[in-house]
């Protein structure tokens, strides 16, 4: 039976299995109490409430002592094992076995760290945890806490300066923004791309405010420069086929750089000023600290990229 009625229970109070066992194998009430340690008269009134439960005398006193009746010898059969289990679940130490384990785990991040980052963790579950599936998420700074308090998600990967009492946060690498182009239609002098060279082309954006400008227009205002930008999207996926076939210029994080660089062939270059840089980091909820199965994703992860940031 896969369905558990839990009406079934409420005749039975499930303590009352543990004065069931006792006296099977004491076959005396005066030792069953002992063994139980309560007293001779709460063993009895328990008994009598067994019996009711189960409508079966289950035990009747001969000669020999309390003697199981049939219906007590058949009811062993299946408690005895059962509270063997229990007690052998009870002291078990818990673990999770990735080789073995058929797990899914959800997780939030934005499109530009699920390119850059889940090739690589997926090749790794592929050898080591096959059982293991990955659900991606589209998360933020913004909206990810409240994901994982919501447990919609079970993990974050971003941006998070900061971390509330009931979340945990691990580093993993550090980035900071670079320019990519295509350099058959972007002709620049030498390897690093000049702040006139810069200015002079059109720029994409990708803003999670949907805006036209973002934070390097405010740190070019602050120096009473501006650039041009044309196209503005809250996803990554677009910018690097449009910079493609355009001769124009996107700003983005190292990690996808280094992603759109290998995969599209886009020349990638430093900025010419300074800007902030910021860290990647997993976030998740505290009340899962004891989750084996979380804790060992957290680890891998923090294997495979903390301190190696994705050029």
């Amino acid at each position: 039976m896969s369905h558990i009625n839990e009406s079934d229970f409420r005749r039975l109070d499930l303590n009352l299995l543990l004065v069931f066992h006792a006296l099977l194998h004491e076959r005396s009430v005066t030792r069953a109490a002992q063994r139980l340690f309560i007293g001779q008269p709460a063993l009895s009134g328990a008994l009598k409430r067994l019996r009711a439960a189960l409508g079966d005398d289950l035990f009747v006193r001969t000669s020999h002592g309390m003697t199981p009746t049939p219906r007590a010898l058949e009811l062993a059969r299946v408690i005895e094992p059962l509270l063997l289990s229990l007690q052998q679940a009870l002291h078990a130490k818990p673990a999770f076995d990735p080789a073995k384990a058929e797990r899914v785990f959800r997780i939030g991040l934005s499109d530009a760290l699920e390119v850059a980052l889940m090739p690589r963790l997926m090749q790794r579950l592929s050898a080591e945890a096959p059982g293991v599936r990955l659900i991606a998420r589209a998360a933020d700074r913004t909206d990810a806490p409240a994901l994982l308090d919501a447990a919609e998600i079970e993990l974050a990967v971003g941006v998070f300066t900061e971390c509330a009492a009931w979340h945990r946060q691990r580093s993993l690498f550090d980035w900071h923004f670079v320019c990519v182009y295509n350099p058959e239609l972007v002709k620049v002098h030498g390897k690093r791309i000049t702040l006139e060279e810069y200015l002079r082309f059109p720029h994409l954006l990708t803003s999670f405010s949907a805006d036209l400008s973002g934070l390097v227009d405010e740190l070019l205002r602050e120096q009473g420069l501006a650039r041009q930008v044309v196209f503005s999207s809250r996803n990554f996926a677009t910018s690097p086929f449009i910079v493609r076939q355009m001769a124009a210029i996107t700003t983005v994080p190292t990690f996808a750089a280094a992603t759109w660089r290998d995969a599209l062939g886009l020349a990638v270059s430093p900025l010419p000023f300074e800007t902030p840089g910021y860290a990647v980091s997993l976030l998740w909820a505290a009340a899962h600290d004891g989750d084996l199965g979380l804790q060992w994703l957290v680890s891998l992860m923090g294997e495979v990229f903390s301190g190696k940031p994705v050029r």
